[in-house]
Formats: structure tokens, sequence, C-alpha cells
């Protein structure tokens, strides 16, 4: 297996593994338009980073993340946005492998964290970032449509 950055050749089997990332968290997704906007983050505008895990050539998982600022802490920080991996890959190394690599991207950054969330549903995720050493918040999550 190789983890490496996403390349524009990867875009369509990206949105596949966000639909599946999608049903694992049991929310909607429709892929409209999404395909152009993913490239341009990617690829164009460039703020977006993209880890992916490739096996013979099909994408298996993938990470995302970018660089933010935190008002109260008056500095950045890297925050995780998606982390996947096919549900028979999980339990093999491969998310450790993800998380070190995006730890790495944060101090090279000169970053003082990396923020991310998972469902609290998702008990095999909290149990997995506990044993890496990380600490959790209690926060409900808002959002408008």
């Amino acid at each position: 297996m190789l983890i490496r950055r996403a390349e524009e050749r990867d875009i369509d089997q990206l949105l596949v593994l966000c639909a599946l990332h999608a049903a694992y968290e049991k929310s909607e997704y429709d892929s409209s338009g999404k395909r152009g906007k993913l490239f341009r983050q990617l690829f164009e505008i460039s703020d977006l980073q993209c880890l992916v895990v490739e096996n013979k050539k099909e994408l298996i998982g993938y990470a995302t993340f970018i660089k933010q600022f935190s008002t109260w802490d008056a500095d950045h920080y890297i925050y995780l946005d998606c982390l996947y991996l096919k549900e028979e890959l999980r339990g093999q190394g491969i998310g450790t492998k993800l998380m070190e690599l995006v730890k790495a991207y944060a101090e090279k950054e000169g970053c003082f964290q990396v923020q991310w969330q998972t469902p609290d549903f998702n008990r095999n995720a909290i149990k997995f970032y506990k044993k890496m050493g990380a600490l959790s918040k209690s926060k409900e999550r808002f959002f408008w449509e």
C-alpha cells in the first residue's frame, strides 16, 4: 500500500470514497457539482491538503486537512476534516500512519495542534483516537443550510 498526496487523476475515486464515508457516518451525500469544487480546492487553490491510500491503483482511503487560525489561542492549527478507510482495511495500522503524517505536516507548518471530530456513535474511531493519545472535547456541532 502506498500513502501519497492526492493527484488530479484521483478525483473520481475520491468522490466514491466521500460517498462511502458519508454512508458510514449515516449522512446524506449528493455528488452533484462536487467534482469541480473539490478539484479546485485540491489542485487550484491548494489550501486543502489530501493524502490518499492506494492499493493496486485503487484508492482505499483518504485524509483531508487544512490550516486554520484559533482566535482563542492566537495561533494556527490543523483541522482534520476527513479520515476514512474502507472497512475491510481498518485495524492494519493505515489509519495510524495517516494520523502520523497529518501530525508531521502540522509540525512542519508550525501549528500547535491538530483538531478533528467524529460522530459520538462511531465507537471504533473514538477508541482508535484515544489509543493514539488524543483528548476529547464535548461540544455540539451546528450548521445552517
